[in-house]
């Protein structure tokens, strides 16, 4: 499977330090191995939406056909009270 990162995902992957780039380079690349490997888990509340830990960062991602979309990357703190909230209406 290939790794594909949302728009968001990849500006924030580029404004991340040289080193942090490189270990997401590395968990992408495990990730897209059969079966994925990495800290890879549920995100609950958000069913199909998958979460994989990269030191204090996180990525949420899903599987799409035959891709991996990267839906977003974030600190660790910022990623799950910010996507855990819902809109009333």
């Amino acid at each position: 499977m290939q790794v594909l990162l949302h728009r968001s995902a990849d500006k924030y992957l580029n404004r991340l330090q040289p080193a942090d780039r490189d270990r997401f380079d590395a968990a992408f690349d495990d990730l897209e191995k059969e079966p994925p490997e990495g800290d890879i888990r549920p995100y609950e509340g958000n069913p199909g939406v998958l979460r994989l830990k990269v030191g204090s960062y996180r990525a949420l991602f899903k599987f799409v056909d035959d891709h991996i979309l990267v839906t977003h990357i974030e600190p660790r703190g910022q990623a799950y009270t910010k996507k855990t909230k819902t809109k009333r209406g």
